[in-house]
Order: structure tokens, then sequence, then C-alpha cells
């Protein structure tokens, strides 16, 4: 069972986060940020992970020293779990409809950190989310599980559809990318990833 739990403490945040990548979809997300909660939970869902997450963070600042270290805790568990990446597929896409918005992901766990971010999200918030934080929460979690991530929108206009099959579209990639292959190989002509 590859898993990983951790706990990030700073000044601003106190970040507990638990996953597990052979699951069930099951998640108990609490960060603070309602809408974040949703994302999560969806991400869990469509990729089949279990998570845990619990954030105490400075939200009466704003939501981004939250959005920003639950990037960073998602990435490192990730990161951890595949440890060498040894019989991972690595590779993984998905084209995820939602309603009129059309989302591209696109990863490979590659080792090297580069985000392609490609959403219009037409509105500043959603609810009392700051939609500027979708991509500083993508770039956390590149940075901190080394990865070449597209995330592209083929159409849309809702910024909820737009951002929301961004994290369904991302669930459904990594579950293809970390599965195993059948092999006991590291996944890559150099030898290591």
């Amino acid at each position: 069972m590859r898993n990983y739990e951790l706990t990030r403490v700073t000044r601003e945040t106190d970040v507990r986060l638990s996953l597990t990548l052979e699951g069930t979809g099951q998640s108990c997300v609490d960060t603070g940020c309602g809408f974040l909660d949703h994302m999560l939970t969806l991400f869990a869902a469509h990729g089949r992970f279990d998570l845990t997450v619990r954030c105490a963070g400075d939200t009466q600042v704003d939501d981004h020293h939250s959005v920003e270290d639950i990037g960073i805790c998602l990435g490192t568990a990730f990161r951890e779990a595949l440890g060498d990446k040894r019989g991972i597929c690595r590779y993984g896409s998905f084209l995820l409809p939602m309603d009129e918005a059309l989302i591209l992901a696109a990863v490979d766990l590659s080792g090297r950190s580069c985000l392609c971010y490609d959403l219009q999200i037409p509105t500043q918030k959603i609810g009392t989310f700051d939609t500027e934080l979708v991509e500083e929460f993508f770039l956390a979690f590149v940075r901190n599980c080394p990865m070449s991530l597209h995330i592209r929108q083929m159409a849309g206009k809702n910024a909820h559809h737009i951002v929301e099959g961004a994290f369904k579209a991302l669930g459904r990639a990594m579950r293809q990318a970390v599965v195993p292959d059948g092999s006991n190989e590291i996944p890559s002509t150099k030898g290591v990833l």
C-alpha cells in the first residue's frame, strides 16, 4: 500500500494530510476554505485516492497561505508515496467535460517541475475564493511532486465549471500516471526519474 502522512506547521498554517494511492476515493477535507474543500474532495473521488486534509490557517488575512501550503503538502505526499516510481505508468491524461467547460489535464511524473497553465477563469472570485489561487495551488503541487502538468481549457464560460473540471481532470490523469504497469522497472530509459 502506497501512502504517506505529513504535518506542516508554519506561522501561517498548520496542515495535516494523509494520502493513500490505492484508495476508493474517500476523503475528509477541512481546510477552512469551503471551495477548496469541494475541489479536493472531487480530486480524491475522481483519482480514487483516499485523502484526509486538515488545515488551520490565517484565513482572516485571505486563503493564499492555506491554499499554497496544502498544495505543497499534497505534492510532497504524492512524491513520498511514489518513492522511486518503480513500476508506475508515469503518464496520464484526461479530457473532462463539465457542462459547457472542457478541460484537459496531462501529467508526466518526470521528476522535473513544469506547469503549463491555460485556464481563462472569467471571474476574480468563486464565492469568497480568489480564482488566482487555482494557479498557486497547482504551482505548489508541481514544485513538490516534480512533474510536467499541462492544464488547458478547451471551452468554458462558467468559472465554477472551469475550475471544477480542472481538479476532476487532474485527479483522473494522476490516477492513470500512478497506477502500477505490471513491471518492476523505472519508466525511463535513464533508469531514474
